[in-house]
């Protein structure tokens, strides 16, 4: 299985965090070089793993942010 590089470029912040100090995050990441994406998953203490998640482009998180609003 090939390396998977990535870098967080903007930290959103934590909506959770585990006993064992894994963190579900919203950040700004951009995977292998590409273009920042939104992402959500879980982080360990120090970003050195982490679990599976979902990248979201700025048109999806828009469409939740509004899916989100109605359901108030």
């Amino acid at each position: 299985m090939a390396d998977i590089k990535y870098e967080i470029v903007e930290h959103l912040g934590v909506l959770s965090e585990s006993s064992k100090g894994w963190k579900k995050e919203l950040n700004l990441v951009s995977w292998n070089g590409r273009d920042p994406k939104y992402d959500l998953r879980e982080w360990a203490p120090e970003h050195e793993k982490m679990g599976k998640g979902v990248t979201l482009t700025e048109e999806e998180i828009k469409q939740l942010v509004k899916i989100m609003n109605n359901k108030e």
